[in-house]
């Protein structure tokens, strides 16, 4: 993979996070707002949930493999880094490691919200959290519909 921009010191952080099993536009819109939440030259750091933990948190296995969920999220252009998240879903350890200014969540993210705002407060941390909206009413803005639609095409 090619090295990355270099980031100023004087740039802010913002980490998303997510799944990102079966990569959309979704994914791109959400990093791309996340990322202009920031401002200029503001760095994106992403957490790719790992399998186990979207298992937990979803119900059902991811259909592409941790590590290459990763490798493709930090090969988009908007993402600085994508790095695999904590075995134990721990967002105090992911907030300490990365340090970041702002942390984006997703539509459809209302439990990790509330998560976040409870170790910002416990921590009496300046993090600003937002929430970027959903993109679209494409049929295929969602890994679900995804994977139903190949479902649906192969059926026949």
């Amino acid at each position: 993979m090619a090295e990355k921009e270099a980031i100023s010191k004087t740039s802010k952080v913002v980490l998303a996070s997510g799944t990102f099993d079966v990569l959309h536009m979704g994914h791109v819109r959400y990093l791309e707002e996340a990322k202009r939440a920031g401002g200029a030259n503001a760095k994106l750091v992403v957490i790719v949930a790992r399998d186990k933990t979207a298992e937990k948190r979803k119900g059902s296995k991811p259909v592409v493999p941790e590590d290459h969920r990763r490798a493709l999220v930090e090969a988009l252009k908007v993402v600085d880094e994508a790095i695999l998240g904590f075995e134990d879903f721990n967002m105090e350890k992911v907030i300490e490691k990365i340090g970041p200014d702002i942390i984006a969540v997703g539509h459809d993210q209302n439990s990790i919200v509330k998560q976040v705002q409870a170790v910002i407060a416990r921590q009496g941390l300046s993090i600003k959290t937002i929430k970027i909206g959903k993109f679209g009413r494409d049929k295929l803005n969602s890994s679900l519909t995804i994977k139903r639609k190949i479902i649906e095409l192969y059926r026949k």
